[in-house]
């Protein structure tokens, strides 16, 4: 949590020039391609990993379907999870999250640069609706990152919580692969009491065909992505 706003403050010099620039680009999608728009996103990850010493490794890369849209659903860590996925991803993705947590400065560009969803807890139809939404652009070949977890737990030391069945039903629905993703360390960033240089992994896993998945209960499914998610951090 230090280092969060740590990082914040050390950047705070920047804000004038660079969220300006990030609004104006979120707002106008038709000026800007969506790579350009992910570029810049990915250029704001790179100034606040350098100042705030962060190194994320990359795994897996081979795995991630080369055509075609995808979800990939990792474990949650902390506020870097996302970010660390996309610093690493070089195709333009997006993302769902806790809608009321979207609205932070800067957090509240980025999503709206990717155009990712923000999604209502209180809401039962609103959530259904934007899964709803996620798995027709998937079909349509974009790719999507969801937090299977819901939330995440302060200073989590890589433990994982449950994996909600209801999450994998766009999936189904849209009948892509599943790229079942491993973070470590990812909560030493943002979501612990670390000051200090901080390298997190981002393992992406072999992805799940529809074929391979399409027999079974999202509950199932939901079990047999974390398990493979378990195994890589189990083995750290």
């Amino acid at each position: 949590m230090f280092k969060f706003f740590y990082v914040i403050f050390m950047n705070l010099f920047r804000a004038p020039y660079m969220i300006p620039k990030m609004r104006y680009q979120a707002n106008h999608p038709e000026r800007y391609s969506e790579k350009k728009r992910y570029a810049l996103v990915c250029h704001a990850i790179d100034l606040m990993k350098r100042t705030g010493r962060i190194y994320t490794k990359v795994y897996g890369e081979e795995n991630l379907p080369k055509e075609g849209g995808y979800i990939m659903y990792p474990n949650h860590q902390g506020k870097y999870d996302a970010l660390g996925i996309i610093t690493t991803h070089k195709e333009p993705c997006s993302f769902v999250m806790d809608k009321f947590k979207s609205k932070m400065i800067l957090v509240d560009e980025i999503v709206d640069l990717v155009q990712a969803k923000r999604l209502d807890r209180s809401d039962v139809r609103q959530a259904i609706t934007v899964l709803n939404e996620v798995a027709e652009e998937v079909k349509r070949g974009r790719k999507y990152i969801i937090f299977p977890e819901g939330g995440y737990v302060f200073n989590n030391k890589n433990k994982m919580a449950p994996f909600k069945a209801g999450s994998f039903k766009c999936a189904l629905k849209s009948k892509v692969p599943i790229v079942p993703v491993a973070l470590i360390d990812s909560y030493k960033v943002f979501n612990s009491f670390t000051l200090g240089k901080v390298t997190t992994q981002v393992h992406y896993l072999k992805p799940l065909l529809y074929e391979e998945y399409k027999n079974l209960k999202t509950i199932d499914i939901a079990k047999l992505v974390q398990s493979k998610i378990g195994e890589v951090i189990d083995n750290i």
